[in-house]
């Protein structure tokens, strides 16, 4: 059976669509956003040791490695590899500036480098760390592989840090099945609004 034979034709038909809005509107919003992306990229590389860009290892399409972009937002000697809201005490990490970065979502915007060029999707599953074994597991038994991660998803206006392994798969499959233009639509919508609020991020485990 072919991987993406779990798409529904209709998806399928979505799916250049989809791409072709990615490079698009990815590549508008690095010209319109580039003034503030130097700001920052300066204000990052006062507030701490290290360069300002971080890059990451991330599992993407098909399980297929991938090196995310993000602003730095904790110090270099961090835990490389540790999702933030399981790290013990992850504030003595998080930089001056990185705390607003974070609470903004500003520390994602270089990802737009990563829809870009094809890595990713404004709308999909968060791609997991390589390390996160236990969430890339639940995921390919759901088969939520088989599309590209994204910047924002239906995981992440539905209880993003506070649900389970089990739960944010079971969200991400939910998506799979029922992904298209509107439904992407309202994740963006919605996940401009989570971001202002600050609604269900975590930062670090919890009792």
């Amino acid at each position: 059976m072919k991987k993406d034979s779990v798409l529904s034709i209709r998806q399928r038909m979505y799916l250049p669509f989809k791409s072709l809005f990615d490079i698009i509107f990815s590549f508008v919003f690095i010209l319109i956003l580039s003034p503030l992306f130097i700001i920052l990229f300066f204000i990052v590389l006062i507030d701490t040791r290290g360069f300002p860009i971080f890059r990451q290892r991330r599992i993407g399409k098909n399980n297929k490695e991938f090196l995310i972009l993000k602003l730095r937002s904790m110090n270099v000697n961090t835990p490389r590899d540790v999702p933030t809201h399981l790290l013990e005490n992850p504030e003595k990490y998080i930089t001056h500036v990185g705390k607003f970065l974070r609470k903004s979502s500003l520390d994602e915007l270089p990802q737009l480098f990563n829809i870009f060029v094809g890595h990713m999707s404004f709308v999909g599953p968060r791609p997991a760390l390589w390390s996160q074994e236990d969430l890339i597991k639940e995921r390919n038994k759901r088969n939520v592989q088989v599309i590209r991660p994204e910047l924002t998803g239906y995981a992440q206006i539905n209880g993003r840090d506070k649900v389970s392994i089990e739960e944010k798969a079971d969200l991400d499959k939910h998506y799979l099945e029922h992904f298209s233009l509107w439904l992407d639509i309202k994740i963006i919508f919605l996940t401009f609004f989570r971001a202002l609020s600050h609604k269900d991020v975590l930062e670090g485990k919890q009792s």
